[in-house]
């Protein structure tokens, strides 16, 4: 062998065995402990406290929310890096598709305006709608994964997911991340992945998955491909790459996705997650079981065995302490194992921590909550895994609590 590809090989050995060697070392970092430290004193904080020294592990309970969103652009090799690195043991691909229908990983089919760079590229002449400054009304746009080929999408470079609608051109319609993330990490610009990318990445990464199937902005067929021929799309690609079932709990907010999974592929239907965004929209009280749709018992008895509601449906505020819901209670008599979305999601809790914290407005005074509200969650609602754009947070609290 020439010198040169000699230590070509060498390079390219030296850079599998650092991956490798590194897939299992979690780093936390100092947010934990700045949560922490804004905890009222008791014995929570104090149990915390107490595992301050200690070295941690990765761990399932801990979901990486789109990677690592909270400071890289979600749904990038380096937002996957990073939620690994943070200790996930689950990492999510939301998963859409292309003009020519392939899988990649996007939070919607209609967010390339947000989450990418498009209207900056020749791709932008693409666009459903072209970007539109603001005036008479807000600015906009809208770009989807099915107006450009996977050759195409493959160009494009990922962003925070934020727009100004304030905007009066392009660069400051991208120029709205909030001032509670950071554009610091996205200054490279994010990688983008297929789905099948995703699954090999996660996999060298020593995580495991939970792939969403996401709504389509297009009407379904699409070029031939049915609701049903997509989510087997998705399944399949795990099949392809020989990922045990068990490492797999696909998503979807779509009831009728989460049982063709259950009929067709049962292996990997046994933990499909149903997501449950029924609000008051769709006349669901967290606190009044009648209004429940079908009801948990029905879920569990069409084979749901994984519902996935947001925060705010799990809990309440009695006695200015946060407590499990009646939504809550009826999901765990069912048999159902519950897993939530998102923490660190909506900023600050100072000023009560937007959408996601609503149910528990009046108890949300500092960031120190966070840690409140996850213990309820694990303790009193028992929930068996939490997604955060920051896992390390969660990673914290699963080691120190002893979780797997």
């Amino acid at each position: 062998m020439a010198r040169a590809g000699f230590i070509a090989v060498l390079v390219l050995l030296g850079a599998w065995t650092i991956q490798a060697a590194h897939a299992d070392v979690v780093e936390l970092g100092p947010r934990p402990y700045f949560l922490i430290d804004q905890m009222k004193d008791g014995p929570l904080k104090s149990k915390l406290l107490a595992c301050a020294d200690n070295s941690f592990e990765r761990k399932q309970f801990s979901i990486g929310h789109r990677g690592a969103a909270l400071m890289f652009p979600e749904h990038t090799a380096e937002s996957y890096r990073a939620a690994a690195r943070m200790g996930a043991g689950i990492i999510e691909c939301d998963v859409t598709f292309t003009k020519d229908k392939e899988l990649v990983c996007r939070h919607a089919q209609n967010d390339l305006h947000t989450t990418t760079n498009i209207l900056k590229t020749p791709l932008a002449a693409k666009c459903t709608r072209p970007f539109s400054p603001a005036g008479g009304a807000p600015a906009s746009a809208e770009c989807r994964t099915s107006d450009v080929t996977l050759a195409e999408f493959r160009t494009l470079a990922g962003k925070m997911d934020a727009e100004n609608k304030k905007a009066g051109n392009v660069d400051e319609y991208m120029d709205g991340t909030a001032d509670w993330r950071t554009d610091l990490y996205a200054a490279s610009a994010g990688t983008l992945m297929t789905h099948a990318e995703s699954i090999k990445l996660l996999r060298s990464l020593g995580a495991k998955f939970t792939p969403e199937l996401k709504s389509p902005s297009v009407s379904m067929p699409y070029d031939g491909l049915t609701q049903e021929a997509y989510a087997q799309k998705m399944i399949d690609e795990y099949k392809a790459a020989g990922v045990p079932p068990e490492d797999v709990w696909p998503q979807s907010f779509n009831l009728a996705d989460v049982l063709y999974w259950i009929r067709n592929e049962p292996a990997f239907g046994k933990q499909a997650v149903y997501l449950d965004e029924r609000d008051s929209e769709a006349g669901l009280n967290p606190m009044n079981p009648a209004t429940f749709k079908p009801t948990m018992a029905e879920l569990k008895a069409m084979g749901v065995n994984y519902i996935g509601p947001p925060l705010w449906m799990l809990v309440t505020v009695e006695g200015g302490r946060i407590v499990p819901s009646a939504y809550a209670k009826e999901a765990r008599a069912a048999g159902l194992k519950v897993i939530a979305w998102s923490l660190e999601r909506s900023g600050p809790l100072k000023t009560g921590g937007g959408w996601y914290y609503q149910s528990i407005k009046a108890a949300t005074k500092s960031d120190g909550v966070t840690y409140e509200l996850l213990d309820v969650l694990a303790t009193e609602v028992g929930i068996v895994g939490i997604f955060s754009d920051w896992p390390a947070t969660v990673t914290y609290y699963a080691n120190c609590m002893g979780l797997d």
